[in-house]
């Protein structure tokens, strides 16, 4: 039995330090507004990006090339994470607003 605990705690061990190891991003959500509406973050390395809806609103975000969505309430958290991206520019969206709410993760 006791054997089972030591598995099962270094386990749990293991899954924290991968988690403190992935580095994180922050996006706010605001009624149609991003900030940041660019994020850059590192190429080949896996990330978290926490989402927070400040505004009175819901939000989405939403990324068609990353195949990522998220609704957040108004005054939600919530977070997504990545696996290791290549390179380049994807788009994102808050697909409640449209038109003023677009941005951009730049993978560097």
């Amino acid at each position: 039995m006791m054997r089972h605990w030591g598995l099962l705690l270094g386990l749990l061990l293991s899954a924290m330090v991968q988690a403190e190891d992935l580095p994180v991003f922050r996006l706010e959500m605001k009624d149609g507004q991003l900030n940041p509406a660019r994020l850059v973050v590192p190429a080949g390395k896996r990330f978290k990006l926490d989402l927070i809806n400040t505004g009175k609103t819901p939000a989405e975000f939403e990324s068609l090339p990353l195949r990522k969505e998220k609704v957040l309430g108004p005054g939600a958290e919530s977070f997504v994470v990545f696996n290791p991206l290549s390179p380049g520019e994807y788009k994102f969206f808050d697909e409640f607003h449209m038109k003023t709410a677009q941005g951009v993760l730049v993978v560097k």
